[in-house]
């Protein structure tokens, strides 16, 4: 059986331009989203800039019930400007 779910919730998510709180509200959604579609891992851009926002994002990581671990993104997958989250088992 597939699961056309994955489908409504792309492995990814864009926060940059957004406010903090923004940022984290849409990140806590996205999340929760992405944690039923079933996907094991996501990318979120946050972008480079000043660094606040992916300093936001990492501490809001940190504390997630449904993130397992998060690293920062290799070059090819947009380096600074983004983090991997691997999310908890099912």
């Amino acid at each position: 059986m597939h699961n056309h779910r994955s489908e409504e919730y792309p492995g990814e998510i864009h926060l940059r331009r957004l406010t903090i709180d923004e940022a984290l509200i849409r990140l806590d959604r996205y999340l929760n989203d992405a944690f039923l579609a079933g996907l094991p891992t996501v990318r979120v851009i946050h972008g480079k800039g000043t660094g606040a926002l992916r300093q936001a994002v990492r501490e809001e990581l940190k504390d997630h019930p449904l993130v397992k671990s998060f690293r920062p993104a290799a070059l090819e997958q947009g380096g600074d400007g983004a983090t991997i989250v691997e999310l908890a088992n099912q």
